[in-house]
């Protein structure tokens, strides 16, 4: 007959001890409280009339539903354009850059590449250098190249990846030699091995970049203010920024409300959850498999 002392040892090694549970629960239970109360914060502000988003303290349920806020932000601190603005950058940028990545990471996965292993070195050392350092000298060569105040200077800034050129060659790693082999024998040419093979084989590492990506130009905020100064050119980062600092007259910004302001931040949030929701079925698998691999 075993011993009660010794059932405990007989539990599997991955199973919990029900105190072990109630921790993990509580954990799991502050840690979505911290991210989900400061969300409803957001969208109860977005929807409260003017007044009542300018009371103290944390609103969680509108005390009169109105779509004033949205009306404001979108009129007023032509958020529209700065919405116009974000989407062709973003969209364009990522576009390039997919297609740029992926012809990288092709490139140092041909075993005849000469400094294959010091190439992919000095890409990962540009993931060592912060951005903040560099602005100085973006700004001087953007102003050099005529870049400045355009929207050729916001997509072409940032266009290439280290961190997505390096995901890609991890991926393409994967895809079987042979299948590339047997294409050159059928005297298929590298460009269509890489678009019929590659490619195809590679559709998770794909999404995930371009989620990547699209979420990093859509959310930039360092580069844009430091290339550009006309409203026009405004992206929905800089607006927002605008918005955060318009508190009083003398910031040369007409006084936006609360609710117009949390307004702003759903609006340029609602892009990005409708891409999640389409990629979120690659994404988790597309990293790991892309940080595993090589």
């Amino acid at each position: 007959m075993i011993k009660a002392g010794r059932a405990h040892n007989l539990l599997p090694r991955n199973q919990l001890s029900p105190l072990q549970k109630a921790l993990n629960w509580l954990l799991l239970l502050l840690f979505f409280a911290t991210m989900i109360i400061p969300m409803l914060n957001v969208l109860a502000v977005s929807f409260s009339p003017r007044l009542q988003s300018m009371q103290p303290g944390v609103i969680l349920w509108p005390s009169q539903w109105t779509v004033n806020g949205y009306q404001t932000v979108w009129t007023r601190a032509n958020l529209s354009r700065a919405f116009f603005n974000s989407s062709l950058v973003s969209l364009v940028g990522t576009a390039v850059q997919i297609l740029l990545s992926s012809m990288a990471g092709y490139v140092l996965v041909q075993k005849n590449l000469p400094f294959r292993r010091a190439l992919s070195l000095l890409i990962l050392f540009t993931l060592m250098i912060p951005g903040d350092l560099t602005l100085i000298s973006i700004y001087a060569l953007n102003k050099q190249l005529g870049l400045l105040n355009s929207y050729q200077g916001l997509i072409l800034n940032g266009l290439v990846s280290g961190f997505s050129i390096l995901l890609m060659r991890n991926y393409f790693q994967s895809v079987p030699e042979s299948l590339a082999e047997s294409a050159r024998i059928d005297k298929a040419g590298e460009l269509r091995v890489f678009a019929s093979i590659y490619l195809p084989l590679s559709l998770p590492g794909l999404a995930s970049i371009t989620f990547l990506e699209f979420v990093g130009k859509w959310n930039a905020l360092m580069i844009p203010v430091t290339i550009i100064s006309d409203p026009g050119l405004y992206t929905l980062p800089m607006v927002l920024r605008q918005l955060a600092f318009a508190t009083d007259s003398t910031s040369g910004v007409d006084y936006i409300a609360p609710n117009a302001q949390m307004a702003a931040i759903v609006i340029s949030v609602i892009p990005l959850i409708i891409l999640y929701t389409f990629a979120q079925r690659f994404l988790i698998g597309g990293l790991t498999l892309g940080a595993t691999k090589g």
